[in-house]
């Protein structure tokens, strides 16, 4: 299988750069496979997995929140609000965190804590969907 350039982006850093044989991006409209020669596109993604699967068949997953994926000529490249390994992901803990966070936002006090709170619940709250717990 011809292998292209992946970038994986997030705010804070570079996630990962390498070639791999085949991504699949959660597309806002519907999953989406990138493979070498895959025709120019931008879309936004949903908060879900992307599974790759790196040169000689080794897959990986790793747990994305929203952003772009932009496929060119040269490869794909995902812009990522946030981007952390599926292996580091533990339904029991989200869920606790998910606990702690509503908790967070009924004792929250004014509109900048309250809109703190409720962005750290969605969040968690995509990962736990995301998940499927």
């Amino acid at each position: 299988m011809a292998a292209f350039k992946f970038e994986l982006v997030s705010p804070e850093k570079l996630i990962l750069s390498e070639e791999v044989d085949q991504v699949v991006v959660p597309g806002t409209d519907g999953d989406f496979t990138v493979l070498a020669g895959h025709s120019p596109v931008m879309t936004t993604i949903r908060p879900g997995f992307i599974d790759i699967v790196r040169a000689g068949g080794k897959p990986s997953k790793i747990f994305i929140r929203g952003g772009f994926a932009d496929v060119a000529p040269n490869g794909l490249t995902i812009l990522a609000e946030k981007a952390m390994p599926a292996e580091e992901l533990k339904a029991d803990v989200i869920a606790a965190q998910i606990k702690n966070a509503e908790e967070d936002l009924a004792d929250a006090k004014t509109e900048a804590a309250k809109t703190a709170a409720a962005e750290i619940l969605g969040q968690l709250k995509d990962i736990q969907a995301a998940l499927g717990k």
